[in-house]
Order: C-alpha cells, then structure tokens, then sequence
C-alpha cells in the first residue's frame, strides 16, 4: 500500500496533467490536502474516517485559526475530490458522499459609482513614466476585466491597432478580450516612455531618488504592487468604498449588463467557466425590475 504522500503527489499530478488544472491550483490542492493530511495524523487512505474529517474541519473553524466560511470550503472540495480520485483508483476510502458541503451565502457585489469610477481612473498623474504606467494599468484592468495574475503576465508586444489580443487564463483557457480607445492611448503613451527592452508589458519601476530623475525599470510588475497602487489611487481619488484590482473586473462586467450586454458575452469576455458565477452581477443591472417597480410602486403616492 504506498504511503499518502505518494498518493497526494499522483493525484496533484493527474490534476496538472490529466485534468489541465493550472499551477496554482495544484499549489492550493496541495496546501489543503497536505494540512489535512498533517493535522489529521493521515499516514494511509484508510485513516481518512468520518470522524477525522469532521474533527478537522472543526479545527478549521475555530477562532485561532481565523478562516472564513468559504476558505473552510475550500478544504472540504479539496479533500472531497481526492477521495473521489482514490475511489477511482479502486482504494477503499470513505465515500467523498459523506463529506457535505456548507452552503455559503452569495456574494454581494458593490459597485463604485461611475464619478467615482472616472475620478479614479484619472487620478495617475501624466508626466512620469510610474504615473503613465499606473494609468495603463488602470485603463487595462476596466476595459478587458483581466485578473490581476493575468494583467502581471502580459506581453508587451501586443497589437494596439487591432485593439484585441489573446490571454490564457484559469484552466489555461484561452480567450479574446478587447481594449477601449482610452485603454490603448494610455498603453500607447506608457510604451512611447519606456526606454528598456524588456518582455513584460507591466513592469516595476525603482524608487525616485528625487523628482528630477526618473524611475528605472527593474523587472516584472507584481500582483502585489498593483493592488498597492490601486489603493493609493483609492485614496488619492478620495473614494471611501473598497476598490482592488478584482472589484474594477466586477465594474467591467457590471458596465457591460448595465449598457445591455447579455450575461452569455458578459461570460465569455470573463472566461468563466459556468455562467452561474456571472449570475452574481444580474440583481445590479436588472433593468427590467427596475421599471417594474417605477412603473408600479406606491402609485397612489404620486401626484
């Protein structure tokens, strides 16, 4: 009988290979899995009872631990989906069946108003390369709805006059996203100021020593100093609402519903896989309700 571990390496194996999960995935399969495994005391698929599965998931809960409800789920579907792999592999192991999942209530989305959203989007300054690049960024995030590992993976090299290009994104899926004529201005004008030949469309900048020098290019932008300058934006734009690189894809879709794009294009130009997860944005741009209720609430108040 092999050992777990040997186990959990064949599984995220065949998650990477087999099922094309990309390299993300299998880390975060694997930070699941392997901490079951570890808090649980699992040395072979037997251990994996009822009973430990519970007492960890309860672990999970608890205040020292700190974990929402939905990163606790996460775990559960971790777990769950090994067991259905050892299943197939013809182990006797607990039925993934026995492990139930909590419901989580939906996600409610908020929305920064379209003000706002302009102020924000215009708040990078024009005269220095960080600032041109900032504005790129921003313009880039609102006119394609990338995620923001995808933003910090872009070639440099794509093509402005088309106005189009290809991104491959969860599940190593490929799709095409679009830029607006403001996004491919401030793309255009942050590229005219660069002076280097690297790869990578979004790059990190130097420090300024001082506002006469220039900032110098030192590599590939990171998620992390996006969602920084996001959030100085945020607060430079003077808007009190929580903005990040992922609530502006949230304001992508919700433009696009609210100027009467069908939730199928929406689905596509987001690269979900299922179109349930676009369905979080329709109790926003639900038009139709809305002139329903204009049209039908308190009547006998007006006048």
């Amino acid at each position: 009988m092999p050992e777990i571990s040997e186990l959990l390496k064949e599984y995220l194996d065949y998650l990477e290979i087999e099922k094309n999960r990309s390299s993300k995935t299998r880390e975060n399969y694997e930070r699941y899995i392997g901490t079951f495994i570890k808090d649980a005391k699992i040395k072979k698929p037997e251990d994996i009872t009822a009973q430990r599965v519970k007492s960890f998931r309860v672990g999970l809960a608890r205040n020292d631990k700190g974990l929402k409800k939905i990163t606790q789920t996460y775990y559960a579907i971790a777990i769950r989906n090994f067991l259905k792999y050892l299943t197939k592999q013809d182990y006797e192991v607990l039925s993934p069946d026995k492990i139930e999942l909590p419901k989580i209530a939906k996600r409610q989305i908020d929305i920064v108003e379209y003000g706002d959203l302009e102020r924000f989007l215009s708040a990078p300054p024009q005269n220095t390369l960080r600032g041109l690049r900032d504005r790129a960024i921003l313009e880039m995030l609102f006119s394609t709805g990338l995620r923001i590992s995808e933003l910090c993976d872009l070639d440099r090299y794509i093509n402005l006059d088309r106005g189009e290009f290809t991104v491959r994104g969860k599940g190593e899926k490929l799709r095409v996203v679009f830029l607006s004529d403001r996004a491919r201005a401030a793309i255009k004008n942050y590229l005219d100021k660069r002076g280097d030949a690297l790869e990578y469309l979004f790059v990190s900048l130097s420090r300024q020593a001082s506002p006469l020098k220039e900032a110098k290019v030192i590599g590939k932008i990171t998620p992390r100093a996006v969602q920084r300058l996001v959030e100085f934006y945020r607060r430079k734009a003077g808007i009190t609402k929580k903005i990040t690189p992922h609530q502006i894809r949230h304001q992508f879709a919700t433009d696009l519903l609210v100027n009467g794009a069908d939730l199928r294009s929406v689905q596509e130009l987001l690269g979900h896989s299922n179109i349930s997860t676009t369905q979080i944005y329709t109790h926003l741009t639900n038009k139709e309700l809305k002139d329903i209720h204009k049209s039908f609430h308190a009547k006998r108040r007006r006048g």
